[in-house]
This record gives C-alpha cells, structure tokens and sequence, in this order.
C-alpha cells in the first residue's frame, strides 16, 4: 500500500506525531524524556524550527512546530534519529526506534492553532495519566503558565489571547481546561495499518470461532474464571483489526475502558 504524501501548508505549521515501533515504549523512564528535549533544543537551535507545544507519552510525542530552516521532513529525520542513536546505546539494542515515518498535518488558522495547543497539553488528562495538564511534567504547559522566557516560542500563540501577559496567561489556563469538541490527527487513529480483519463482523465471526474453540460463549468471559481467554481475546483482536477500543468493547459486551487498560497492560 503507497505511502500518502505529506500534505503542505502554507502556514509551515504543523502537528507532528511519532509513534514507537511495534506500539512499544520509546521512553522508559525520565532521563529518556530529558534527552529528547535536550535534543529538541538542540536542532531548535539551529534556527531549524520554531517550538509552539509539545508532549513526551511513554509510547508516542506530539510536537507543535514552524518551519524555519529546515523542512519539516528534514528536521523530524534529525530528531529521530538523534535520540534512536541515544536509545539504542543505552538499552544496548538495535533496529527501528519509531514507527515507520512520522505524520503529521498542516495548521492553517490561529482558532485550529489554539485548540491544538489545549488538546496536545491534555494528552495526559485523556489518558488518565493526570488530573489536569498543570500535573503533568513532560509537556510544554507549564512553561505557558510562567512569564519569563524558555524553550516553547509562546510569545505568538500568546498574543491570540491578549497583548497584557498576565492576562494571556489567565486566559489560556481557563482555555485548557474547557472541553474540546474539534477534530484532530490522533495516534491511535493515524497509524493505524491494514490488518487481515477488516469489519466488526469479520470480527464477530472470529471471536466466535475462538470462544466455539475454547468451549465458551460471549457471556462466560465476565468474571475471574475466563479472564485468561478474555486477555488474550482482547490483544488478538486489537492486534488482527483497526477497531476501536469501543468497538471491540461492544462485540465482547464491554466497556471500551476495559479494553484500554487490557491492551495498556501487555
């Protein structure tokens, strides 16, 4: 299946999102997160881009940037490949790091820019992760709550909520935490890859078969007694489909919650 190509904006903005290979973690642990920063700063220093927001998951990252000298294409392959290189040294591996190549989209107005910026800074709040976006660490908001200057070129997406400081600061606080109704380009949905499974009913007809083959019906997977062939249900099916977890969550009567901390969990 051909690769889409990129789409180009004319506002060199853009939303980035990487992925780790084969779903796994690219940061272990916290010293892993301040290395990709540093190089983030490293390559921004460089006059190759501009830094508007990002996000540091244990399995994905999302940046918000503009073009600078660099295109969007060249500065991501150098980031990559930095921190693959420092990855690999230290956990004493070889192979792919991240995903395939990176995707990303293209911010053309400054309503889409803000929006973005509050749906990156909950990345952690939607993931139960944290409360509010203020506790978690290893995003660019709180640097958005502070007046002085760092490495998040905040003075632009600033200025869109007013030209006072304090008052742009209150303003976007308020802004981040109401609810977000837009659409936009989601790690689980942008990577998703063509799997031999392509319906939910081709997917009803293989979780029947495997229960038939287990000697179980739908209703016996509730409870403590089958939650071994329920797990390994639930990971088939996320791994041999592109449903949802609310999807698969309604084929096996439940909740797609249940599903998420299951394929969370492996």
């Amino acid at each position: 299946m051909p690769r889409q190509r990129r789409k180009i904006g004319l506002s060199k903005i853009y939303h980035v999102i990487a992925r780790g290979n084969e779903r796994k973690d690219i940061f272990l642990d916290d010293e892993d997160k301040s290395k990709f920063i540093q190089i983030i700063i490293n390559k921004k220093r460089k006059n190759e881009y501009t830094l508007y927001a990002y996000c540091l998951m244990n399995n994905h990252l999302h940046l918000l940037l503009k073009e600078g000298e660099g295109n969007i294409s060249r500065v991501m392959r150098r980031i990559n490949t930095a921190y693959a290189y420092y990855f690999n040294k230290k956990y004493n591996r070889v192979g792919h790091v991240f995903q395939d190549r990176f995707r990303s989209e293209p911010v053309e107005n400054d309503r889409y820019l803000i929006s973005l910026i509050q749906y990156i800074h909950n990345n952690p709040v939607k993931a139960k992760i944290a409360n509010q976006p203020n506790q978690y660490k290893w995003s660019s908001y709180l640097f958005y709550l502070k007046e002085q200057k760092s490495i998040i070129d905040k003075e632009e997406i600033l200025n869109l909520f007013s030209p006072d400081r304090s008052k742009a600061i209150h303003l976007l606080t308020e802004f981040s935490h109401q609810q977000n109704n837009d659409t936009f380009m989601d790690y689980q949905e942008v990577f998703r890859e063509v799997k031999e499974i392509t319906s939910v009913k081709k997917a009803k007809e293989y979780a029947s078969r495997y229960l038939k083959e287990k000697g179980l019906q739908t209703g016996h997977l509730k409870g403590k007694v089958n939650k071994e062939y329920r797990g390994k249900l639930i990971l088939e099916l996320k791994e041999k489909t592109n449903l949802s977890y609310r999807e698969i969550g309604n084929i096996l009567g439940f909740s797609r919650w249940t599903v998420e901390r299951k394929v969370n969990k492996k």
